[in-house]
């Protein structure tokens, strides 16, 4: 796990959130840990495709289900 003063951590915060991995990074002052920079893991990733075979489409999805008649005559 990567360590860093929080002078550093203060100088390069917004390069840093870009490439923080799993293990995060411990902040410290004066070498003593104040906190941890970890990534928030997104649950919805695994939710792409998880319906893949349990769902089925029934009829056109693309259709508001009426026949309408859009011609001039009155």
């Amino acid at each position: 796990m990567k360590e860093m003063g929080a002078a550093k951590f203060k100088e390069q915060c917004l390069a840093l959130l870009d490439t923080v991995d799993s293990e995060g990074i411990v902040i410290t002052k004066h070498g003593v840990p104040v906190a941890k920079l970890i990534p928030i893991e997104t649950a919805t990733a695994n939710l792409i495709g998880s319906l893949k075979g349990k769902i089925k489409v029934k009829g056109n999805i693309f259709s508001t289900g009426l026949d309408w008649n859009a011609s001039n005559e009155c």
